[in-house]
């Protein structure tokens, strides 16, 4: 179950977080944080972040805003009004990190830029999310994230092995790493102003990231200059991913020791003899005949059976899950890997718990996503606005509340 709110203290305790970010990247990021501890208080338009109208949905809610914006609350702030960037300059007055995701330049002409709100919060920890950066042909162009999947090379990692055609990963990977590294930014951030005193500006593109990210296996061949690898690894290599009689499984053998135990396994003795995978380097270059000799033999039993003798010989391997079977494997079962709370408005709903556990300060999923508009009063009166002040905010539209009491 889902930890009472405010009942317990994470790592970031403490710190307050202010997220204009929408769609994905930045909000995964920040929802780190938040179950983390952070008070992350989403700051929305009056119509809501779009995500709020995208994908399954129960109720008015939708499970990809509860996956992204769990543990937060939601201030609906008009940011068009000057009085809703008076409001937001107020909050960056008691903020330790300001994140926002819009198009460069966007944010200065908004009059919400690093130096107006660094001349308010001189430490602030502000944070700039783009997909291409601030300067290059790319960087007013929207984004997306198959965008970032063509430009970084991803897609071309993924060719079709036979016909070399560039194909996408149908998850969104370059948004969720981007998040991810966000987050660590943001910390290491937050460390080095404890440690140091200082306030900066972390500058993050969705493009710097993915790169970064596929350089160690994926874009290794581009490391020795003037001896680069020009032929893409994935247009030679196969998916470790095997057809059994009764499905699928995955195996693989690197080491000496693996590649015996797979040959034992396998009742292949006389692959040992084989000279072309003789050693570590050799299972490489002739990768394909290998794994085609590996996918023949696989395919005359079930995954039950290969499995058994797989594990028994030491070689990695686990069964290839459909998504509802992962979450009722034994291994995420018993890792608790996954919790389930009321969501207002949505129901029963189910989430991963954050992935680190920590011993002292553990992180907990804090309550549910907000609805838009949710804690806006709430946020305004623990930040010194006086209720008439708040009264004649809402009265004026530059802030909404909930339309359901419910959520």
């Amino acid at each position: 179950m889902m930890a009472a709110d405010n009942t317990e203290s994470g790592p970031l305790a403490g710190v307050k977080i202010l997220d204009l970010t929408s769609m994905i990247s930045g909000p995964v990021a920040t929802m780190l944080l938040a179950d983390q501890g952070a008070d992350v208080i989403k700051i929305e338009p009056l119509s809501g972040d779009l995500v709020r109208a995208m994908g399954p949905n129960r109720g008015g809610e939708t499970a990809g805003f509860i996956s992204a914006n769990r543990s937060k609350r939601s201030l609906a702030l008009d940011l068009k009004n000057p009085k809703g960037l008076e409001v937001l300059k107020r909050l960056v007055e008691t903020a330790d990190v300001f994140v926002q995701n819009f198009r460069p330049g966007a944010i200065d002409r908004m009059g919400l830029g690093e130096p107006v709100l660094r001349a308010i919060r001189e430490d602030l920890v502000y944070v700039s999310i783009s997909g291409f950066g601030e300067a290059g042909p790319y960087a007013h162009k929207r984004v997306y994230d198959p965008v970032i999947q063509a430009l970084s090379g991803l897609a071309s990692i993924q060719a079709d092995g036979e016909t070399g055609r560039p194909k996408m990963i149908r998850t969104i990977i370059p948004d969720k790493t981007t998040a991810l590294t966000a987050a660590q930014a943001i910390t290491a951030a937050l460390f080095a102003r404890e440690r140091q005193g200082i306030g900066q500006h972390i500058r993050l593109a969705m493009l710097d990231t993915m790169v970064a990210y596929l350089w160690p296996e994926g874009m290794t061949g581009m490391t020795f200059i003037g001896k680069e690898v020009n032929a893409s690894r994935a247009q030679f290599a196969q998916d470790l991913v095997f057809a059994t009689t009764d499905g699928f499984i995955t195996a693989g053998a690197v080491s000496d020791i693996e590649w015996q135990g797979m040959c034992r396994a396998l009742d292949k003795p006389d692959w040992l003899d084989d000279e072309r995978f003789a050693t570590p380097t050799g299972r490489i270059v002739n990768v394909a005949a290998r794994l085609a000799m590996t996918a023949e033999v696989l395919a005359t039993q079930s995954s039950e059976y290969w499995l058994e003798r797989l594990d028994a010989e030491g070689v990695p391997c686990a069964p290839v899950l459909r998504r509802e079977e992962v979450i009722e494997h034994q291994q995420v079962v018993i890792n608790e890997i996954l919790e389930e709370f009321e969501q207002p408005g949505g129901g029963r709903v189910r989430q991963p718990r954050p992935a680190a556990r920590f011993s002292a300060t553990p992180a907990r999923i804090r309550r549910p996503a907000p609805a838009l508009g949710q804690q806006s009063a709430i946020v305004l009166a623990e930040n010194g606005f006086e209720s008439d002040e708040i009264d004649a905010l809402i009265e004026s539209g530059v802030i909404r509340l909930p339309t359901s009491t419910s959520a």
